[in-house]
């Protein structure tokens, strides 16, 4: 123990001290003439045109050529597509699916530099580590300056159950604030155990000892995505999603000068589309556009898995999140707050590349298992909490610029072809703005391109919405609109300065207040309008709009579903759906969230569960079964639930039926048989499924019926007594 900390403490000495003073210094000399430099450079760049539709996007494609071409709509892609376009480049962008439908809508939510890359730094001594989280502690103050509807600072929680890791944590996250220099978002500070368990009331307090507190941010990642590509549209750039690059295209010379391309929701005719520079921006796909470019070019992309799950809200407090420094197995693990719900994760392992990652169980297993470590007894962690799980795909790269590419980049890596073909991959989400002026500044050089401004212009270049919000914009909202003070905040939170224009497409209530804007689903906050905005924000999929205009698939799987065919109507109403189309919307999104969100694989771990019932409880739910199954079928069918509900005077629209019948009903035949019914009653009682509404349903029905009896008896008593 005394040996590592003397390692960490020469580290910091030499490492920390002299670097984050150097670092100090340098900030303070040049923090006036950055500012000067980036008011001069905001002047000369300005946003002048409206969002063009999807067809005038495609139209543009069709008939003009660019300076610029880049493929791929993540975080890097349209990153790069806002820094080309503002420096003056003719810019396109194209993605396959839908902008950030890939890694960058499936992160961890947050805006960081990295504490434990900062540790590896001084315990190595590694100046190339220590660089890394510096620039990230860079782009993490100026994106949370530049889309702060979006962002925010988060408090993180790192508890301590071994007196002398207090000075070790203390001392490192001290040296994550100093080499922040005045990007610091604020400073972090200790907890006695008390404070913390005040802070953190579901924290384990068996053992400890004290807590440090630090700062990093956080985000809404897939809204960010688009807000960047809705940037770079707005200062000239063409972007459109749901478009396949299918191979690119080679001049006379055999250099890359374009690309052929499928509009993924149009007839399937292709078309070219010529560019003097052609950037790879594709993430875990890097190797497939590179092998365009030259089939026996050596691949450089080693994908990695990373699951996350959401829980409740109730599983962590409002405004303060958890870091677990040493899982069992030497990852890190978070835990978070985030759009009212918990996220917590990630995993790390090999994986193939695919665009439908899916979670698997023992992955989001392994996350419950280690959350249990750190949450008191008394919260109890069930399997049946997880609300949504999902799978992002990590593209860790070797660099092809080195003679060495077996070990794998620690950062990004931009690379140019022999033939003119640009690379950017890795890296992570705080740095895409870095990459991004990066892979352009190496564009310009290698291709000779002549931008009318040479440098990057998006240091404190606001994103869509940003520019006009201010943490109060919401009671506007309520007050011009009548619109309910959690949908306002939301929005406001959301779209930023664009939210009146969201505001403005919400339909009436019918009711005293709210008077606009109808939900979606009763426990959220989206609504009706969104949908039909989305449509402007190039939303072409019912999946587009439940997974990344909205977060609803993200957040809750089960009450995503519910939403659907009100967002497939509305959908269908501002593109002209038919109803086989709309049908088709309907079965691909149930798909995407029971393959990618989790839906099936929660199911299954429920239909593991040994029934474990009592003889008491079996011949309980046996009566309650059969006073549903009125018939004696030996199943409940659909009318069966409808019959129960109205004797109970309840009245359900036929999809909600569907929705009763669907999460118990595991054989998929459309009846729910006394075998599904006992494993239901069995896995709500392991802690596998928190509740059912037709388990519910069915204890209605007995309770209804003893009230019945109960009136009957009431009744004879009274008619056949006397005196």
């Amino acid at each position: 123990m005394a040996s590592r900390l003397r390692k960490l403490a020469y580290g910091g000495a030499l490492l920390g001290t002299t670097g984050v003073l150097g670092s100090w210094l340098w900030d303070d000399l040049n923090s006036k003439k950055k500012l000067v430099m980036m008011e001069t450079n905001l002047a000369k760049v300005k946003s002048t045109r409206h969002l063009p539709t999807r067809a005038e996007q495609l139209d543009s494609l069709k008939k003009e050529s660019f300076d610029v071409l880049i493929i791929g709509g993540g975080a890097t892609g349209a990153g790069c597509a806002v820094d080309a376009a503002t420096r003056g480049l003719k810019t396109a962008m194209v993605e396959a699916d839908d902008f950030g439908s890939g890694t960058s809508s499936r992160s961890t939510k947050l805006i960081h530099g990295g504490v434990r890359y900062l540790q590896k730094a001084i315990m190595q001594l590694d100046v190339d580590q220590y660089n890394m989280v510096k620039e990230a502690l860079y782009e993490r103050a100026n994106l949370l300056a530049v889309a702060p509807h979006l962002s925010h600072p988060l408090p993180i929680m790192l508890p301590v159950y071994t007196w002398w890791q207090i000075p070790y944590f203390w001392f490192g996250i001290k040296m994550y604030d100093l080499v922040a220099g005045s990007k610091c978002v604020k400073s972090s500070y200790y907890l006695s155990k008390k404070d913390a368990l005040e802070l953190f009331p579901m924290l384990k307090k068996d053992k400890l000892c004290g807590a440090i507190v630090y700062y990093d941010g956080q985000q809404n990642d897939a809204r960010m995505n688009l807000a960047l590509a809705l940037t770079a549209t707005r200062y000239g750039a063409t972007v459109a999603n749901h478009v396949r690059v299918t191979s690119l295209l080679k001049d006379a010379n055999g250099k890359v000068c374009g690309a052929k391309m499928r509009d993924e929701m149009g007839d399937g005719k292709e078309w070219e589309v010529k560019a003097k520079c052609v950037i790879n921006a594709t993430g875990p796909f890097t190797d497939s556009i590179r092998k365009m470019d030259d089939p026996k070019v050596k691949e450089i992309c080693a994908p990695s898995s990373g699951v996350h799950i959401v829980l409740p809200g109730y599983y962590s407090p409002d405004q303060m999140g958890l870091l677990d420094p040493a899982t069992s197995d030497g990852r890190v693990i978070f835990f978070l707050p985030w759009e009212k719900q918990t996220i917590a994760g990630t995993t790390d392992a090999p994986c193939e590349i695919t665009h439908h990652p899916a979670p698997s169980e023992d992955e989001i297993q392994f996350i419950l298992d280690e959350v249990k470590h750190y949450l008191s007894p008394d919260v109890e962690v069930r399997r049946g909490d997880v609300l949504s799980a999902w799978s992002g795909i990590r593209p860790l790269v070797s660099d092809p610029n080195k003679p060495d590419t077996q070990s794998l980049a620690r950062n990004h890596i931009v690379h140019v072809s022999k033939n003119g073909l640009v690379t950017i991959a890795g890296g992570k989400w705080t740095t895409y703005r870095a990459m991004a002026y990066e892979t352009i500044d190496a564009a310009v050089k290698a291709l000779n391109l002549k931008p009318p401004m040479e440098n990057t212009q998006t240091d404190g270049l606001y994103l869509e919405g940003g520019k006009g919000w201010s943490p109060t914009m919401y009671i506007r909202l309520v007050q011009d609109f009548g619109l309910e003070c959690e949908v306002a905040q939301h929005l406001a939170n959301t779209y930023g300065d664009r939210a009146f224009a969201v505001a403005r497409l919400a339909a009436m209530t019918g009711q005293r207040w709210p008077i606009i804007g109808k939900r979606l689903h009763p426990e959220f906050p989206y609504i009706d309008a969104e949908v039909r905005y989305a449509v402007k924000e190039y939303a072409c999929t019912a999946i587009d709009v439940i997974a990344r205009r909205l977060r609803l698939a993200f957040l809750n799987v089960q009450a995503a579903q519910e939403a659907l065919p009100m967002i497939v109507d509305l959908m269908g109403e501002e593109l002209g759906w038919n109803a086989n189309e709309k049908k088709a919307q309907f079965e691909a999104a149930l798909k995407f969230l029971q393959l990618e969100m989790g839906q099936n694989v929660n199911r299954a771990s429920r239909d593991k569960i040994p029934i474990n019932l009592s003889k008491n409880e079996v011949q309980m739910y046996i009566k309650r079964f059969n006073l549903i199954d009125k018939d004696k079928k030996g199943y409940v069918s659909i009318n069966d639930i409808r019959n129960s509900l109205k004797r109970t005077g309840e009245e359900v629209s036929g999809e909600q039926l569907h929705e009763i019948l669907r999460e118990i009903d595991t054989n998929m035949n459309g009846q729910v048989e006394l075998d599904e019914y006992l494993q239901m009653m069995s896995a709500i009682k392991s802690g596998a499924v928190t509740y059912s509404r037709f388990a519910t349903i069915a204890e209605i029905e007995e309770e209804h019926l003893e009230r019945e009896r109960l009136k009957k008896g009431i009744s004879v008593d009274r008619s056949g007594g006397g005196l």
